[in-house]
C-alpha cells in the first residue's frame, strides 16, 4: 500500500494523539502543574531591583590546591545548597539605596548606577529590614558565604568562573579590578555576566555576606545549607572589588571585617527567598 507524505504525518499525529490518552491522568496534571508553579527565572520588585533565580545544588567551596589560596579558604568542601533562591543580578546601586532609605546614600564614587559604597555590615541589615518593609514580606537577606561562592562560581570548579587564568581569558572582560578600574567603582552591568546572568561577582565592590568568620569553620562545616559559625566577631566579604589585584577576585577568596568597618570598596547584593 502507498501512503502520501500528507497521509504519513496525519499518521503520526494520531499515533501521538493516541499515546497521549493512555498516559496516567495523574501524570499529565502534575506535568502541567509543574509548569504553572515553577518560579520565573527573574524578578523584578516594586524599586526595580532585579533578580536572577539559582538553582539548588552541589558545589565544591574552597579554593583548590594550584591556586595558592590562603588557609582561610581551605580545606575545599562539598557543600549542598538545597533550595533555589533569587539573587541580585547587579550590586545594590546608589538609586536602590535612595528608593529604599529615603536619605542620601552615603558612597565615596557617586552615581546613580555605581554600586553603592561605604556601607558597613550593619548599614546593610537596616537596609534589608526597610526593604522587607517597603515590599511588605520578609523574604530579602544578605547571601550566605556558600550560597555567594555557589552563585559566582556558575558551576565551574576553576579560580574564576570563566576558568583558572586571569590572563588566558582576560578578568578585565569581566571585573573592574587594579588593572583596569582607574581608583574607581563602576556602574554595575557593564562588563560580562557570569554564565548564571550574574555581573560584578568577580570586582567591583567587595560585598558583604551574613555569615560571621571562623577561623577553622571550614573543617567543620554541615554539608547542607552552611550559614557559617554562631559566635564569632567579625563578618566576612566576597568578590574582591576595584582596588585589589586578580589574585583577591578569585571566586574563593574571601575577606573578614568588624560589622560596623566602611570603606570606599564595601558594598553589597541581596538574596530574595522563594517561598
Amino acid at each position: 500500500m502507498n501512503f502520501s507524505k500528507f497521509d504519513i504525518q496525519s499518521y503520526s499525529t494520531k499515533r501521538v494523539r493516541l499515546s497521549l490518552a493512555f498516559l496516567p491522568v495523574a501524570v499529565l496534571l502534575a506535568s502541567s502543574c509543574q509548569a504553572a508553579d515553577a518560579p520565573p527565572q527573574t524578578y523584578l520588585n516594586s524599586i526595580k531591583m532585579e533578580f536572577v533565580r539559582v538553582p539548588a545544588g552541589v558545589f565544591f567551596m574552597g579554593s583548590q590546591d594550584y591556586e595558592e589560596g590562603s588557609s582561610k579558604e581551605k580545606p575545599r568542601h562539598e557543600v549542598h545548597i538545597t533550595k533555589p533562591f533569587y539573587l541580585g543580578k547587579y550590586e545594590v546601586t546608589q538609586r536602590q539605596w535612595l528608593a529604599v532609605m529615603g536619605t542620601e546614600h552615603p558612597s565615596n564614587f557617586s552615581s546613580p548606577d555605581r554600586p553603592v559604597d561605604e556601607v558597613s555590615w550593619n548599614d546593610v541589615q537596616l537596609f534589608i529590614q526597610k526593604l522587607n518593609e517597603l515590599e511588605r514580606e520578609g523574604s530579602y537577606r544578605l547571601p550566605t558565604e556558600a550560597e555567594w561562592e555557589y552563585a559566582a562560581r556558575a558551576g565551574s570548579e576553576t579560580a574564576y568562573s570563566f576558568g583558572d587564568n586571569s590572563k588566558s581569558k582576560p578578568l578585565t572582560e569581566y571585573a573592574w579590578y587594579e588593572l583596569n578600574a582607574e581608583k574607581q567603582s563602576h556602574p554595575v552591568g557593564t562588563l560580562q555576566p557570569n554564565a548564571w546572568g550574574l555581573y560584578d561577582m568577580h570586582g567591583n565592590i567587595s560585598e558583604w555576606v551574613q555569615d560571621l568568620y571562623g577561623k577553622n569553620y571550614y573543617a567543620i562545616s554541615p554539608k547542607e545549607d552552611p550559614m557559617g559559625p554562631a559566635t564569632g566577631r567579625k563578618r566576612v566579604v566576597r568578590g574582591g572589588s576595584w582596588i585589589h589585584q586578580a589574585y583577591s577576585c578569585r571566586s574563593a577568596f574571601r575577606g573578614y571585617f568588624s560589622a560596623d568597618y566602611t570603606d570606599s570598596d564595601f558594598g553589597f547584593r541581596i538574596v530574595k527567598e522563594i517561598e
